[in-house]
């Protein structure tokens, strides 16, 4: 497997609060991976860091083995660092199609063109097409995001991701708001995309996140306790301790 994300002893302070803690993990290509922890854990700032929102005061970060450590958001996007938000961040008014169009169009360097024609090219039109087919939105392409349920405006946002071609994928609470009776669509919709891409799951369901990921990585003060299988997680007693303790006590047969 090709490593692509690489933290080394990552840590982040504002003022004398050190608010992330040696980190240190790596992401393959293909990893399926959930990231918790209680809240205050620090996820939110980890994300931020890796992402480029904030600058760590030690460490260093890897991506594809160049040093990122500096760099700005653009250019780590366009290295293939990608970041969903926990609030949609969409065009209410245009379609879907046009959503998922607009960083396509960015990508190949046609931005500057009327938008509903540029969507229509068939080049641009096959990509993004291809792009809605493992999301599941492909019937809805010419209904404007206003109409879709919260669940779907979900999925417009992973499609929007990869429209912008990512070798890393950071979800940040992609089931958020979503009725928990419908947030099976969006873990089919993730489940489905290329298993080459290397996924973060930061999620606050825990079932979600056990189905979802082969690997878990919990934050606790800052720090990471535990890097490993999800089934070894629940039984971890400083994972037990810190977050796990009631979700690892009713998963247990009686």
């Amino acid at each position: 497997m090709t490593d692509l994300l690489q933290l080394e002893d990552v840590e982040m302070a504002f003022g004398g609060l050190r608010v992330t803690q040696g980190v240190s993990f790596t992401l393959r290509a293909g990893d399926r991976v959930g990231l918790i922890g209680p809240n205050g854990a620090g996820k939110t700032t980890l994300v931020n860091l890796v992402t480029g929102n904030l600058r760590p005061t030690a460490g260093r970060i890897l991506f594809t083995n160049e040093d990122i450590t500096h760099s700005g958001i653009a250019h780590r996007v366009r290295q293939g660092l990608v970041r969903t938000f926990q609030i949609t961040r969409l065009f209410r008014t245009l379609t879907v199609a046009d959503n998922v169009a607009l960083p396509v169009l960015q990508r190949r360097g046609l931005a500057g063109r009327f938008l509903s024609s540029a969507t229509e090219r068939p080049d641009v039109r096959s990509e993004w097409m291809e792009i809605l087919r493992p999301v599941g939105l492909e019937k809805r392409a010419y209904d404007p995001i206003d109409v879709l349920a919260y669940g779907e405006q979900r999925l417009v946002e992973i499609a929007i991701a990869l429209a912008l071609k990512p070798k890393v994928l950071l979800l940040d609470e992609p089931a958020a708001g979503v009725p928990h009776e419908e947030s099976h669509r969006v873990l089919d919709a993730i489940s489905a995309l290329p298993r080459d891409i290397a996924i973060l799951m930061i999620e606050h369901d825990i079932d979600l996140v056990f189905r979802f990921a082969d690997r878990v990585l919990v934050l606790a003060d800052g720090a990471l306790i535990f890097d490993g299988p999800p089934t070894e997680a629940a039984g971890d007693a400083r994972v037990r301790s810190a977050y796990l303790g009631s979700y690892a006590d009713a998963s247990r047969p009686a």
